[in-house]
């Protein structure tokens, strides 16, 4: 018996290939089949393009290319780096600056700088992943395009491209 050798070949935002869902007695359009990298490179820098979910919790991709805006969060997230390298500055927001509404899903934009003690950053590459506190205002920043991966709960800054995104045939 031979053995198959396989190679194992990383995606990036430069090099990425479209996958697939192969459907066995059953509909290909019940499916979401979607690359973070190919989804990235069609974005705005830190637009956050759902490409999973499940109830209210999705997976958005973001293209991180130099500074994002400010947001915030009432929950935590977390933020994957699949390429490049991103660095994360926190913020414990001041009361008066608290994201209002204790329920609300998803990240808001902060007004104007975050008030607040600093709480430091972190530098993330390939691999890495961050929690990114509730209530606590937090901005990307990446010198080159690369790609993050936020799990958090679907909001108004979500942004829905299924028809974009999925496939279809």
């Amino acid at each position: 018996m031979t053995a198959t050798a396989y190679t194992t070949q990383f995606g990036s935002l430069e090099r990425f290939e479209k996958g697939g869902v192969q459907v066995i007695d059953d509909n290909v359009k019940h499916y979401a089949f979607s690359n973070c990298f190919e989804i990235a490179s069609k974005a705005a820098p830190y637009e956050k393009v759902v490409f999973g979910q499940n109830q209210i919790y999705v997976l958005e991709a973001l293209r991180a290319e130099g500074s994002s805006p400010w947001y915030a969060c009432a929950h935590d997230e977390f933020a994957l780096v699949m390429d490049g390298e991103v660095e994360i500055h926190l913020v414990q927001l001041d009361t008066a600056q608290a994201v209002p509404d204790a329920e609300h899903n998803g990240a808001v934009l902060v007004n104007g700088e975050p008030r607040g003690a600093k709480m430091g950053w972190m530098k993330l590459r390939r691999g890495h992943q961050a929690l990114l506190p509730k209530n606590t205002a937090y901005q990307f920043r990446s010198a080159r395009p690369g790609v993050v991966i936020l799990q958090t709960c679907k909001g108004d800054l979500s942004v829905e491209r299924w028809a974009e995104i999925c496939q279809v045939a």
